[in-house]
């Protein structure tokens, strides 16, 4: 694994880490012209369920971030990588059913793609 594959897998683990503990705790950014939903839930999810994937995106992050390291470097993070392109590929395919942009995270299940991809080769 190349220090490219190290940083990428760093990254997506910082940006699944962000997005979960925003689930989790609520918080809720604004765009110009963007409705906010109430409590930070996802629209069409029920808050318990958004708390789910928030804590599933955090063991996530941190499978990915903290093993660097240590004896479970080899295994643990690719089982990270794969459980969040799963978790990346559900929450795409909910977001098509509703007919929103599913790019965003299209783009995070690509990503989790590379990195898994990385520690495969």
């Amino acid at each position: 694994m190349n220090s490219l594959d190290w940083f990428a897998q760093n990254l997506f683990g910082c940006v699944f880490l962000l997005d979960g503990l925003r689930r989790v705790f609520a918080i809720s950014w604004k765009a110009e012209g963007q409705q906010t939903v109430p409590q930070g839930q996802c629209v069409g999810m029920s808050r318990g369920a958004t708390f789910a994937i928030g804590v599933a995106e955090i063991a996530g992050a941190l499978g990915l971030l903290v093993p660097m390291h240590s004896a479970l470097a080899d295994i643990l993070p690719l089982l990270a990588a794969v459980g969040l392109a799963f978790l990346s590929f559900a929450v795409a395919i909910c977001y098509v059913r509703r007919k929103e942009p599913a790019a965003p995270t299209v783009a995070l299940f690509l990503f989790a793609l590379f990195v898994v991809v990385g520690h495969l080769a």
